[in-house]
């Protein structure tokens, strides 16, 4: 992440917001260089907030299976308060799949304008060499940059499969809650453990392709 100076951290937050809200990401730029921050510092803050994102997403999902588990081993008398607390790990896993989304648009966002400012730069060097060499370096970080963005998205899809079916039997549960709906959740468990393994292993497969853009591009 960035380091700042306290004043600089509070002056950066506050253009952010204002700039955020106006949704201007051309004086955004212009006022962080204006600090010292660059867009490829800013692409790498984001990066990082994609992988951490996706590192938070692993947890929950791994709690919401836990508690689906619980829900179908318990006794009649229990199923109003396992519903309660199996829609609030629905309604978590939602919010933490919304934040992956979210965290992957915006490294997308400021790659294309790094990338569209570095193409026009290469043409400002009078120096032959330096350009190729300039430009080699653009077309590795942009492959590396494919490559961990097609991971990324990779990773966010895995998560579809893994809402519907819980929402699917959260919904079921709500409507029907009796030992009969718990039963009929027993089924579904395999197939949402399965999912939530998948899910684990494309989000690690992110998670390393993100670290290993941070290195090459910092």
């Amino acid at each position: 992440m960035y380091k700042r100076n306290n004043n600089q951290l509070l002056w950066v937050l506050a253009v952010g917001l204002v700039l955020a809200l106006s949704g201007c990401s051309g004086t955004y730029y212009s006022a962080m260089e204006k600090v010292g921050i660059h867009k490829r510092d800013i692409m790498v803050d984001r990066v990082e907030g994609a992988r951490d994102a996706q590192e938070d997403a692993q947890e929950q999902f791994k709690s919401a299976l836990e508690q689906f588990n619980s829900v179908v081993q318990l006794e009649e008398t229990d199923i109003k308060r396992a519903y309660d607390k199996l829609n609030s790990e629905f309604e978590a896993s939602v919010e933490v799949a919304d934040e992956v989304r979210s965290r992957i648009d915006k490294v997308e966002d400021v790659a294309e304008d790094l990338f569209a400012e570095w193409e026009e730069e290469l043409e400002m060097y009078q120096n032959r060499e330096l350009r190729n060499s300039s430009r080699e370096k653009l077309q590795k970080t942009r492959a590396r940059y494919r490559e961990m963005l097609s991971s990324m998205r990779q990773a966010e899809k895995s998560m579809d499969p893994v809402l519907r079916i819980f929402q699917d039997n959260v919904l079921y549960l709500k409507h029907n809650l009796n030992a009969q709906a718990i039963g009929s959740l027993q089924g579904e468990f395999a197939s949402l453990k399965g999912e939530i393994d998948r899910l684990v292993s494309k989000m690690n497969q992110s998670i390393e392709e993100s670290n290993r853009f941070i290195e090459h591009i910092k």
